[in-house]
């Protein structure tokens, strides 16, 4: 089953980190392959945490498909955790963790493990999921700096 881990020190505090990974809603904006993204419900809990239920449109030339997902936010912990629900995957889970370093960085934690359910859709899109996965981190880090302002690199702002 493939598996993508990621680290990155970023000059964005955990909390505007969290925010932005939580702002599904915005990722057909940025997110590689992402071509269109709907919620369908939402929930909040009495102790913070969130739960949102969404269906993503990813395409790559001709091929186009749609998955479902349980994203629950816990910001208490600085956790994201995506559940596949539905889609052409046999399992999809995906864990966002932020670590606060100092006021003003942080250190971002993606991992994502996932099993196509179709072998013939495993060889088409394993090597373009894995290409797009590489680039998440980016994705998010160049959407922070949109979103939060371009900032000095964490070497920078820790001396």
């Amino acid at each position: 089953m493939p598996r993508f881990d990621n680290v990155r020190t970023v000059p964005y505090s955990a909390d505007e980190m969290f925010a932005l990974v939580a702002d599904i809603d915005k990722y057909p904006l940025f997110v590689p392959l992402c071509e269109s993204l709907v919620v369908h419900s939402r929930e909040q809990a009495d102790d913070g945490t969130g739960l949102i239920t969404a269906t993503m449109g990813i395409g790559y030339k001709a091929i186009r498909e749609t998955f479902t997902t349980s994203v629950t936010l816990d910001p208490a912990a600085r956790k994201i955790v995506v559940r596949h629900k539905n889609g052409p995957f046999r399992r999809l889970e995906n864990v966002w963790h932020f670590t606060p370093i100092g006021e003003a960085a942080s250190e971002v934690r993606f991992a994502i493990d996932y099993e196509f359910s179709s072998p013939l859709l495993a060889v088409i899109m394993g090597a373009v999921f894995d290409t797009a996965f590489r680039k998440f981190a980016q994705a998010f880090e160049d959407r922070a700096g949109t979103v939060y302002g371009s900032r000095a690199p964490v070497s920078t702002v820790m001396t």
